[in-house]
């Protein structure tokens, strides 16, 4: 009978802390799997290269690109070629991603507007961007703009569509309540429409600053004299493979970085989710 009394007046604020040191545990250990994965992979990438079970030639060991990135960085050229690309990277995407949202927006609120921009961009969506890349070359030379419009040619679909249906699947009490209340425009804006579609419009931006990456290096591939993408190509060509792997690996850690930022946002603007 006392274990019995003594357990039923445990201290709630013990249990809470009990609770709370498992959860800390859990995401502990999740973020050590994370951090596992890549460096485990790197590990056997770097024994198989050594025993010669895989062919270095095609293959160097990491250790070797890790050299190879160093005097890059040493030299001054791999920021270049880093700074370029990274420019060409924000400034195709937020030329993407704004007109984007809006339009997005603007064809959820308004069904006229939806249904004359729909047919369009269901047109235009499924042809590459990157195909139109001569025409955009022609039209603004093979600097940083024709970069620059490629991927925000490649990013301003899947924004559109996500903000669109986003605002498209909006619970229906929400619309009535503002009308209830009298919302203005700017307020039903800014209240209803745009938090509403912000889940779905940031799964959109998501996708959307992949294929920006996908794009730029597959853009400066084609047509650029600088960047990461062009660095891959020529790298290539010349058979520097260890110089070609610094430009892959580059364009993976930049990928997994801006994925992280855009989900720290995601949780920012959205703690409910």
């Amino acid at each position: 009978m006392k274990k019995e009394q003594v357990t039923s007046k445990r201290d709630p604020f013990e249990i809470e802390q009990r609770e709370w040191r498992q959860r800390q545990s859990k995401e502990r250990y999740k973020q050590l799997l994370t951090i596992a994965s890549p460096i485990f992979i790197l590990l056997l990438w770097e024994l198989l290269s050594r025993t010669g079970i895989m062919d270095i030639r095609f293959f160097p060991p990491p250790s070797a690109i890790l050299r190879t990135f160093a005097k890059m960085i040493a030299s001054g050229v791999m920021a270049d070629h880093i700074g370029v690309s990274l420019y060409r990277i924000f400034a195709g995407f937020l030329a993407g991603v704004i007109p984007g949202v809006v339009i997005g927006l603007l064809m959820g609120l308004y069904s006229p507007i939806r249904h004359f921009v729909q047919p369009l961009v269901m047109a235009l969506m499924p042809i590459p961007t990157l195909a139109l890349l001569p025409i955009i070359i022609i039209l603004f030379g093979i600097g940083d703009l024709s970069k620059v419009v490629t991927i925000a040619g490649s990013v301003f679909f899947p924004v559109v569509i996500n903000t669109a249906a986003g605002v498209l699947n909006i619970d229906r009490i929400y619309l009535d309540v503002a009308d209830n209340y009298g919302a203005s425009r700017t307020q039903f804006f800014f209240k209803i429409a745009l938090p509403g579609a912000m889940p779905v419009m940031l799964e959109g931006i998501q996708m959307g600053q992949a294929i920006a990456l996908l794009t730029i290096v597959a853009a400066e591939m084609m047509g650029a004299t600088s960047g990461i993408g062009y660095l891959i190509w020529t790298s290539y060509k010349a058979f520097l493979l260890e110089q070609m792997y610094v430009g892959l690996i580059l364009i993976s850690f930049f990928g997994y970085l801006f994925s992280l930022m855009l989900r720290g946002l995601q949780k920012k603007l959205l703690p409910w989710r």
